[in-house]
């Protein structure tokens, strides 16, 4: 999920990961299309009888069928984006102090006021300039980051024509929710000038589980179809093994990923009712039965264990000490520079830009602390997931193909600071650790 367009998701970018569905988000595979067969990566070292098994060795045989071209492009991929993703930070704090310092933003501001004079009214009214301006200011970035990149390294299928049907609905929907956001998160600063950093998170989190509730029914299908799995054996496995962990769910879908990405993914996704089984057809084509039961076990691992409550509570800690971290942040930049950017107070619209700054900055910093939390919770639905599909064999092929877009070997500092979920090495050993002591507990 997936996401808001960048303006509204550096508000919410900390928690946004309660919104985006959890789970293994497999490969874009440079090598193979929508059109691939299902294969599987070999390593028959590994694949040997799992009594005796060494899950060193087994763990060393599966990292060693990734060819050269694939680990150089895997580990360019992934170094540039770290650097990407610094200058999209640089990028997006300079559109905010351009938005500052020109006094565009107070000039939307009055232009709103003069439509209205109801509060909500114009805060809904600078939130709709706000989008429009800062998509067109950031669309650069945008094009090269989400089109050309993924172009240049093989991992797109989408034609320009349909990306930038997609920029438009995400623009729309960016609209409408981020003009939600601010009408109710201004309202709350209004209403409670001191005590605003705590009520305003708690409205930005209830805001979110209102995305997450709505999305996989409402927003998904905007910008892919779903349609029922075909029926068959494999698709009655999931079913049986969902049931078996208690999702509450009775079909199983497919979405067209195809059309944009060669990337694998599935997730269960939504509660109250809205909870869906979803896996694109790319993760149809490329993988086998085992890698498919694999990756749904790890999935629905996620819905048994209610990583979503663990998300919430987490992430709602995480908002308040943003919102305090602003809080603190917006009063000192107000006495120096307010007067200058004919910003009132921390009330007033017009300061949006630097609460934006604030919020981003923070998030940027405890990046380490919020991917060493999602990391956890990724390693306890791998367990769970080897433990309901027992495909040992299956989750390492497919945490291999992850290795087409993500380095499968980082540093221990590398993967402290950059990846919220497991490195590929370390997910194969679990597996292969497994494998191992099931055997020699007598369980095969």
């Amino acid at each position: 999920m997936r996401e808001l367009t960048r303006c509204c998701a550096i508000l919410v970018v900390v928690a946004a990961a309660l919104w985006t569905p959890v789970g293994i988000q497999p490969p874009r595979a440079a090598a193979a299309g929508p059109g691939a067969t299902a294969t599987a990566v070999p390593a028959p070292a590994a694949m040997a009888p799992a009594q005796g098994l060494d899950p060193e060795e087994a763990t060393e045989a599966y990292l060693a069928t990734l060819d050269a071209e694939t680990r150089a492009r895997s580990k360019a991929y992934t170094e540039g984006g770290y650097w990407l993703g610094l200058i999209a930070l640089a990028y997006g704090i300079a559109v905010a102090f351009f938005l500052l310092n020109t006094g565009l933003s107070h000039r939307m501001r009055d232009l709103a006021e003069r439509l209205s004079k109801r509060k909500p009214l114009q805060t809904a009214l600078y939130g709709v300039q706000y989008v429009l301006i800062s998509t067109l200011l950031l669309l650069p970035l945008s094009v090269y980051s989400e089109f050309i990149r993924e172009h240049r390294y093989g991992f797109s299928t989408q034609g320009l024509g349909g990306y930038i049907s997609d920029r438009a609905i995400t623009l729309l929907i960016s609209i409408a929710l981020l003009s939600v956001l601010l009408v109710v998160l201004y309202g709350v600063i209004r209403r409670a000038p001191r005590t605003w950093w705590i009520w305003g998170a708690g409205a930005s989190l209830g805001f979110l589980a209102i995305l997450t509730f709505i999305s996989p029914v409402y927003l998904a299908p905007l910008f892919n179809r779903y349609r029922p799995l075909d029926e068959g054996p494999l698709k009655d496995r999931i079913l049986a093994m969902a049931r078996a962990n208690g999702v509450p769910a009775d079909e199983v879908y497919q979405y067209d990923a195809s059309k944009r990405t060669t990337k694998i993914s599935a997730n269960v996704s939504g509660f109250l009712g809205t909870t869906r089984i979803s896996l694109n057809d790319n993760l149809l084509e490329r993988g086998t039965d085992e890698e498919i039961e694999a990756v749904m076990a790890h999935e629905i691992g996620h819905f048994a264990m209610r990583a979503a409550s663990e998300y919430f509570v987490f992430f709602a800690v995480v908002l308040v000490a943003g919102f305090a971290f602003v809080r603190w942040g917006f009063d000192r930049a107000l006495d120096r520079w307010g007067s200058g950017w004919s910003v009132r107070n921390v009330g007033d619209v017009a300061g949006l830009p630097l609460f934006l700054v604030l919020f981003s900055i923070y998030a940027a910093a405890i990046t380490p602390v919020t991917n060493g939390f999602i990391r956890a919770n990724e390693v306890e639905a791998d367990l769970y997931g080897l433990n309901a599909a027992r495909r040992p064999d299956g989750f390492s092929t497919i945490i291999l193909k992850l290795g087409e877009y993500r380095k499968v070997d980082p540093g221990p500092l590398e993967e402290w600071l950059f990846y919220d979920h497991p490195s590929a090495r370390n997910r194969i050993f679990m597996a292969m650790r497994w494998k191992a002591e099931q055997a020699s507990g007598g369980i095969d």
